[in-house]
């Protein structure tokens, strides 16, 4: 017995000498990245619109209650939110490398014994005995440190993932609801030109058999008729198509989607500050996701490395047995053996040598995707600036445009009526109108969008919590 206390005190004094010891390979240091001191066309310093909340940004009620749906019932997220889990409990099980292994087993020959050795206070087969075997391994090297840095990288990463797919969730969402206000315009003005030349093409009838214009001008108006209804039914279908991909982001079969303010009703923040571009490397979670892959296969580097030393271990068992279950909890029915145990690579050592090439390859294909994430980011950016920028240009020569084309069309109707011009001139006013006013509905969509990338692509403040004091939702980004 004294001697078991006096390995209990040698065993609670390792793991402060291997808590103390180095790991092998290089421990992880954030790769340095170069950014500039501001965006390349951001034109204020002033604070990002990124730490803006999602509902301060998207202010449609119908829209806020769309983008909480889908954070409680979309499937990609669910499954991002187990495979967090799951990364956790991995996490878990690398830390329990650092705990002693024991096992117990027992033994009762109940159904009787024919010859054997039947020796007191030894476990066979025909004993009765209770055995606990232990196996500690020392972590001299490192690796089971490396290799709880790396679970615990690759749960960071998991993380970051998880909170990837909520922004592209909730902009996804936001797009898709977008293109509905936009279909929803577009159809109004389908509708109307379609109504407007049926209107036509009647007149086209009249002025036909009075003798006033030719055949010609009449195939004219009718194939302009069958070009607005054709687009009446594209847009229909496009309509119940961008409805059936959206219930599919809120994890529902295809419904209709309720709509609420209309295209031309929605918020616009009047300004829309990028912040600064070193921001990005904090607040993008694919950014810091491809930081985290780097440092677990960094880590990985060192639990190659140290596999390739020998392995030192605590080993014993203690039990007791004996050739009859009523001596079995006497004197002399004890036994048990304790020591170290030393294991290491023989003839694979050249093969865990090429596991370490290997390790130094997958961490240099994780540099390299970190270094490419920043450069999509930066790029990202950059374009949701861009669009930004020329959208409001755009937006206001298309409104010119529009207000011209629908006095032209005025004036092509007033001289029509005075016998000054053909229709045909009508045919084209009306042409044109049509087709700006598409335009124009586009372009605002393209606005509304690109404000919504730009704030993804900043990274920040879809915080999914609800706002105005409601329940928060069970999904945390933070």
């Amino acid at each position: 017995m004294k001697q078991m206390q006096h390995w209990l005190r040698i065993v609670s004094i390792l793991p402060i000498l291997l808590l103390t010891a180095c790991a092998m390979g290089p421990d992880f240091i954030r790769p340095q990245v170069e950014t500039a001191e501001k965006f390349r066309l951001s034109e204020m310093e002033a604070e990002s619109i990124a730490n803006l909340q999602w509902w301060e940004l998207l202010q449609d009620e119908t829209l806020q209650q769309l983008i909480r749906q889908a954070l409680q019932e979309n499937k990609d997220l669910k499954r991002a939110i187990a495979s967090v889990e799951e990364f956790e409990a991995r996490s878990h099980m690398a830390l329990m490398d650092f705990a002693p292994n024991m096992d117990i087993t027992g033994n009762a020959p109940a159904f009787g014994t024919l010859g054997g050795f039947l020796r007191p206070g030894f476990a066979t087969p025909f004993n009765y005995f209770g055995q606990t075997t232990l196996n500690w391994e020392l972590d001299i090297w490192g690796r089971i440190r490396r290799s709880n840095e790396a679970a615990r990288a690759e749960l960071m990463a998991r993380e970051e993932n998880r909170r990837a797919i909520i922004l592209t969730l909730i902009s996804a969402v936001a797009q898709s609801y977008f293109d509905l206000l936009q279909f929803d315009i577009q159809l109004e003005i389908a509708h109307r030109a379609l109504a407007s030349w049926e209107e036509s093409v009647a007149i086209s009838k009249a002025q036909l058999q009075g003798g006033i214009i030719s055949r010609l001008d009449l195939d004219q108006f009718e194939a302009e008729r069958a070009n607005a209804a054709s687009r009446v039914a594209e847009l229909e279908r496009r309509m119940v198509q961008k409805e059936n991909e959206l219930s599919v982001l809120l994890g529902r079969n295809p419904i209709s989607i309720a709509r609420g303010r209309l295209l031309t009703e929605q918020a616009i923040p009047p300004e829309v500050p990028a912040g600064l571009p070193s921001e990005l490397l904090e607040r993008r979670p694919d950014i810091l996701q491809a930081e985290q892959a780097l440092a677990a296969a960094t880590a990985r580097i060192g639990v190659a490395q140290a596999a390739r030393f020998p392995k030192l271990s605590i080993t014993g068992f203690l039990g007791i047995a004996s050739p009859a279950l009523s001596n079995l909890l006497l004197s002399g029915s004890e036994f048990g053996v304790g020591g170290l145990g030393l294991a290491g690579p023989l003839l694979n050592a050249q093969s865990l040598g090429f596991e370490q090439r290997a390790a130094e390859a997958q961490a240099k294909q994780a540099l390299a995707q970190y270094e490419q994430t920043i450069l999509i980011a930066f790029k990202e950016v950059e374009d949701a600036l861009v669009a930004i920028r020329t959208v409001n240009e755009q937006i206001k020569a298309q409104q010119q445009q529009v207000k011209a084309l629908r006095s032209a069309l005025h004036v092509a109707d007033l001289r029509y009526l005075g016998g000054i011009t053909s229709y045909v001139d009508v045919l084209l006013a009306k042409r044109t109108l049509f087709d700006a006013e598409f335009s124009l509905s586009a372009t605002r969509r393209l606005h509304l969008v690109s404000i919504v990338q730009l704030y993804n692509a900043l990274g920040g403040g879809w915080a999914p919590e609800y706002s105005n004091g409601h329940e928060a939702n069970k999904v945390e980004l933070h």
